[in-house]
C-alpha cells in the first residue's frame, strides 16, 4: 500500500461545471496507481466538488439555475411570515461573493472516490465536476490524497 499527496490546478470560466474525471483519472494513470482511494479537496471556499450526470447538458444548467434561485444575489427573503429582506453584508469581492459561499456550503468541498484498475468507479452517465460559483474566471487548486496498490506492485505480486 502506497500514498502520494499532491495537488492538481483548473482554470475556470466563471459560473458553471468543469468535468474533472479525466484529468483524475489520468492522475491515477501517471502515477502508476492500480486501487484504492482517492481524496480530493477544494482548497477554496467558493467552488464545489460533485458527482453528476454527464450526459444530458440540461442536468448542469437546471441545477445550476436551481442553485441561483434558492441563493439569490444582493439580498434574499427570510422564510418567516412576513418575508423581509436581508442584504448579504460580506460582499467586498462583488454581488457573487457571499452567495459563492452560501452555495460552498450546501454543496461539498471534498469527495472521496474509489478507483480499479486505474480508474474512478462511476456509474455509467457519472462525472466528477468542479462546480465554480463565482463569475470571473478563477485558478482552482485540488488537494489530492490517493492511496492505494501501485500497478508495479499488483504484477510483482503475482
Amino acid at each position: 500500500m502506497e500514498q502520494k499527496f499532491s495537488k492538481l490546478q483548473f482554470l475556470t470560466h466563471g459560473e458553471g461545471f468543469i468535468d474533472i474525471t479525466s484529468d483524475l483519472n489520468l492522475f491515477i494513470k501517471k502515477n502508476n496507481f492500480h486501487s484504492g482511494i482517492f481524496n480530493l479537496t477544494s482548497l477554496h471556499t467558493s467552488c464545489s466538488l460533485t458527482i453528476n450526470e454527464n450526459a444530458d447538458p440540461n442536468v448542469l444548467k437546471d441545477l445550476k439555475k436551481y442553485m441561483q434561485s434558492i441563493v439569490p444575489y444582493d439580498s434574499y427573503l427570510t422564510l418567516s411570515k412576513n418575508r423581509e429582506e436581508i442584504s448579504y453584508k460580506h460582499y467586498q469581492e462583488g454581488a457573487d461573493d457571499m452567495p459563492a459561499h452560501i452555495k460552498t456550503s450546501l454543496t461539498n468541498t471534498c469527495l472521496s472516490l474509489s478507483f480499479q484498475e486505474g480508474k474512478i468507479m462511476l456509474g455509467t452517465w457519472q462525472a466528477v465536476y468542479l462546480w465554480e460559483h463565482r463569475f470571473d474566471q478563477k485558478e482552482r487548486i485540488i488537494n489530492v490524497h490517493i492511496i492505494g496498490e501501485k500497478t508495479s506492485n499488483i504484477y510483482n505480486e503475482k
